[in-house]
């Protein structure tokens, strides 16, 4: 899954992480194991993209896979950032679901040099992964309350979805009734 989320699906790298935290708190995982594992798929994504980039180049852009994230004027608006802000993109972007496999496919294609990408990205990526999976490593409790709370809500809402429906049938029915 964060292999699949590195490169551009649209999923949050946070759910597998929270989950790896959740379930070595459960010791259904080893932590000292499980956080590696999230690390490394993180950033296997991001340098699958960067190398794409780096190897196919402009070409890239033509392939409709390649359209869904990144658009030629997307490009050039970050190829321009890349010049003015430099590796401080790879930074943020890191932590940006929507623009990281973008700009990481970007920084291939301006030929960032390898090394400082995968520095930079590695440095954001030891700093987030970690947190997150402490965060849920440590509030594994609470996070089961939060999924009964959702569940209770959940319950309402499609009991108010199904009164809606019979309110909106009955309304539709008697408007096309014949009136006396």
């Amino acid at each position: 899954m964060l292999l699949a989320a590195g490169l551009g699906a649209p999923i949050p790298e946070e759910v597998p992480i929270v989950a790896a935290g959740v379930l070595s708190r459960a010791a259904a995982l080893r932590w000292w194991v499980a956080l590696p594992v999230c690390v490394g798929g993180v950033l296997s994504g991001d340098t699958i993209l960067y190398w794409v980039g780096h190897h196919w180049g402009e070409r890239v852009l033509n392939w409709r896979l390649v359209r869904l994230v990144l658009s030629p004027a997307r490009e050039a608006q970050l190829t321009a950032a890349f010049r003015n802000h430099g590796v401080k993109i790879v930074f943020t972007a890191r932590h940006v679901m929507g623009l990281r496999a973008a700009v990481f496919l970007t920084a291939g294609i301006v030929r960032v040099p390898f090394w400082k990408f995968f520095a930079i990205d590695a440095g954001a990526a030891l700093l987030g992964v970690p947190f997150s999976f402490g965060l849920a490593f440590v509030f594994a409790d609470q996070v089961e309350w939060v999924f009964a709370d959702v569940h209770r809500v959940e319950r309402w809402l499609g009991l108010l979805a199904v009164i809606g429906i019979a309110v909106g049938t009955a309304i539709a029915v008697r408007r096309r009734s014949p009136r006396p």
